[in-house]
């Protein structure tokens, strides 16, 4: 389990003759120079997709730079820390929500912690970068009051039916637990009148294609 993250930054080189007190002025604004937010923010109900969405989006999508979660759970089969999450002690992960270094956390499902570290999304919007983040509703409320300027895209089922064969086609929930989130997704599509834009995961491909579009970026 990671007893750290990076605060960093980039990947990419800055490209050549750009202002940066220009790019840090839009950070502030939250926009980029033609007015998209610089900040996604992607939710919706347990068992959409959000995290098959995003991770095909940082596939192949590498314009997009994605925010990794923080989390005290263990990590599910073929997930990898700093990758997928950052995989945190329940003592770390307290010592970062009480030095302010988490932009958002919650209690999901009643049981682990998820939160999404502040430094390095900050660090991303100030050199300009399109950021992502992938969180759940309650995540997605705390950003929406820490950064209004952020777009917030609700990612909703094709259909309940489908929603509840994904969740129990993929195995890795106790029938307790896949009927306790069943009914909190009942719960979290009625929040879908909160978000700016609505998104179908009824493809992946699909999905990820427009989530970029509405990010301003080419959908290629």
């Amino acid at each position: 389990m990671s007893d750290d993250f990076p605060t960093a930054t980039s990947t990419e080189p800055a490209t050549p003759g750009t202002d940066r007190t220009a790019v840090r002025d839009e950070y502030r604004a939250g926009t980029g120079e033609d007015g998209t937010p610089r900040l996604t923010v992607l939710a919706g109900p347990t068992a959409v997709g959000k995290g098959t969405v995003s991770t095909y989006i940082r596939d192949h999508f590498p314009q997009v730079w994605l925010s990794v979660s923080a989390t005290t759970r263990a990590p599910r089969p073929g997930e990898q820390d700093g990758v997928h999450y950052f995989f945190l002690t329940p003592e770390r992960f307290d010592e970062l929500v009480a030095t302010g270094q988490m932009l958002e956390w919650a209690v999901v499902h009643g049981r682990h912690r998820y939160g999404t570290p502040r430094p390095a999304v900050e660090a991303a919007m100030a050199e300009g970068r399109s950021v992502l983040l992938e969180i759940d509703l309650q995540g997605a409320r705390q950003v929406r009051d820490a950064m209004p300027e952020a777009s917030f895209v609700f990612l909703a089922p094709p259909t309940w039916d489908e929603m509840v064969r994904r969740l129990i086609g993929r195995g890795t929930e106790t029938p307790e637990e896949q009927q306790h989130r069943l009914e909190t997704a009942r719960m979290e599509l009625a929040a879908e009148p909160e978000f700016d834009h609505t998104v179908v995961n009824d493809r992946v491909e699909r999905a990820a294609a427009e989530l970029v579009s509405l990010m301003g970026l080419p959908a290629r």
